[in-house]
């Protein structure tokens, strides 16, 4: 029995769950240090983790951050932020509709739904017949949306799908959100555990700010800290002046407090510590490279085995794909016989957890998904 379908998390070789070493490491430090006491964090959260957090994202030399123009608040997770960052947008910007892409990850519609939005719209994203980004849909929508809506935007390894746009294509999603003033709100989940490089997993955001835009980015340090339960996360600010930062940290202030009061203190402190000291910041880097490349290395193995097979059809998707998550491609009746014949456990729209596979079962799995599409073909 493989389960394929409901891991949301990193698991190892073993299907086990991984504290990663830097973070034993910390959390040892920590509970050897008589300096840290269980006081209240400040409203907005530890003041050093948010700073860490936002220079990672927008890089250290970023000059949004030299001019004082972002800076950022800690949050319940990437929940906590996207669910903080969407009160600020409606209650005091008074944006009403937002976007978000077909498909997504479920929470988006319900975090801004519940958060005071009335307008919620799709933009297209997955094309099942091509196995790619429906990119002229996509770009339509856009064209479509009226002026001040919201665009969610996933910044890397998009979720479900894990087909990103390329740089050229977020070039042109951005000319298309600044001529028609649309607002963008990235979802950052996975920076450094998608692609195993900060900075390239950043691109997207970083392009958007250097492009003049205002924007809000949501940050987790759920995968690539592997701090699931900790609800480690930020929301990041980016203005176009820096004499509004202080006004808008207010309202912030005060949307924390009548929410959750302040936000815990031990993942924080933990994530900023890492991300202050150089040498275990290097090995917290060789942490993520070590996910990501297995993670992309059972993407390959699993596209090895189905051509080796001779599969019908095109299976490159899945490498090009990015992160935990792949559109497998396969239709509900093709994912019924996994189930049924084979126990491989997976949604009815193929989306499988690359994490469930290892060098043990991914041949099984490729025989099986063979057996499936040959007994099955998509046109039927």
């Amino acid at each position: 029995m493989f389960k394929l379908q409901n891991l949301q998390s990193y698991r190892d070789e073993n299907g086990k769950p991984w504290v990663l070493p830097v973070v034993r490491k910390m959390e040892k430090k920590m509970s050897e240090d008589p300096t840290l006491l269980h006081e209240y964090l400040p409203v907005l959260g530890l003041e050093q983790f948010s700073n860490a957090s936002v220079s990672m994202l927008l890089g250290e030399d970023s000059p949004a951050i030299a001019a004082g123009r972002t800076f950022g608040v800690q949050a319940l997770s990437g929940t906590g932020g996207l669910r903080i960052g969407a009160e600020l947008l409606n209650k005091h910007l008074k944006y009403t509709t937002f976007y978000y892409s077909n498909p997504t990850w479920e929470n988006h519609h319900l975090v801004f739904v519940n958060s005071g939005f009335t307008q919620p719209r799709t933009y297209r994203y997955w094309n099942p017949k091509t196995r790619a980004i429906d990119f002229d849909g996509f770009i339509e929508d856009l064209k479509n949306a009226p002026e001040n809506s919201v665009i969610i935007l996933h910044a890397c390894a998009h979720n479900p799908t894990g087909i990103d746009p390329s740089q050229e294509q977020w070039e042109k999603i951005a000319d298309v959100m600044e001529e028609r003033k649309l607002f963008p709100f990235f979802d950052s989940a996975y920076q450094g555990f998608a692609s195993g490089d900060l900075d390239r997993d950043a691109w997207a955001v970083r392009y958007f700010v250097k492009r003049g835009f205002e924007l809000v980015c949501a940050q987790s340090y759920a995968k690539n800290f592997g701090l699931y339960n900790e609800r480690v996360g930020n929301l990041a600010v980016v203005m176009s002046d820096a004499r509004h930062a202080a006004a808008v940290r207010s309202q912030l202030t005060w949307i924390v407090r009548g929410m959750y009061s302040n936000p815990p203190a031990h993942g924080a402190r933990l994530v900023a510590a890492v991300l202050a000291d150089k040498q275990l910041f290097d090995e917290w880097r060789d942490h993520i490279k070590l996910m990501s490349s297995r993670v992309m290395g059972m993407r390959e193995a699993l596209r090895s085995e189905l051509v080796k097979l001779g599969t019908p059809g095109n299976w490159d998707h899945i490498v090009k794909q990015i992160g935990l998550f792949s559109y497998t491609g396969l239709t509900p009746r093709q994912t019924e016989h996994l189930i049924k014949e084979y126990h491989i456990y997976l949604l009815k729209s193929g989306r499988i957890n690359i994490c469930g596979l290892n060098p043990g079962n991914v041949e099984y799995v490729a025989r099986a998904i063979h057996d499936a599409v040959t007994k099955f073909p998509e046109e039927e």
